[in-house]
């Protein structure tokens, strides 16, 4: 099922963080009542700032199927700046949520492998394909 965050696309409603984590709720809490879909049987996928509330959910479930991080951003200060802590007025703390996520993890499109390696730090086994290389696995924890 796909979606668009509220403020976005032909959705009404203002764009915010805390909007973006009610929207991938909503979606979820639909797919299970109303489709009878079991967490075991979710895939979520999240790209760019959309990492934000896959990794929103994916902290919360820890027996969905898997996640998908598409060109997954570390945090919003962390796309502009390279700080090495967590600011509280932070957005999307990608860096600090991943290592609370129990399920696989599919990490594409990763040009800096610093930047992959801050992101899957103390996380559980993950599956990287970075660009034009070949797709590998390993545990970083």
């Amino acid at each position: 099922m796909s979606y668009d965050y509220s403020g976005y696309g032909a959705s009404s409603g203002k764009p915010s963080e805390l909007n973006t984590y009610y929207d991938i709720e909503a979606v979820y809490n639909c797919l299970k009542s109303e489709y009878a879909i079991k967490q075991e049987d979710v895939i979520l996928y999240g790209q760019s700032v959309g990492s934000g509330p896959t990794l929103h959910l994916a902290a919360r479930f820890p027996r969905l199927r898997a996640i998908v991080l598409h060109s997954a951003i570390l945090s919003g200060i962390r796309v502009l700046f390279n700080v090495k802590v967590t600011f509280w007025f932070d957005i999307f703390k990608n860096i600090d949520k991943i290592r609370n996520v129990c399920c696989p993890v599919l990490v594409i499109h990763v040009r800096n492998l610093s930047h992959l390696l801050k992101l899957t730090r103390n996380s559980h086994i993950l599956f990287i394909l970075l660009d034009k290389q070949i797709a590998f696995t390993c545990s970083l924890s």
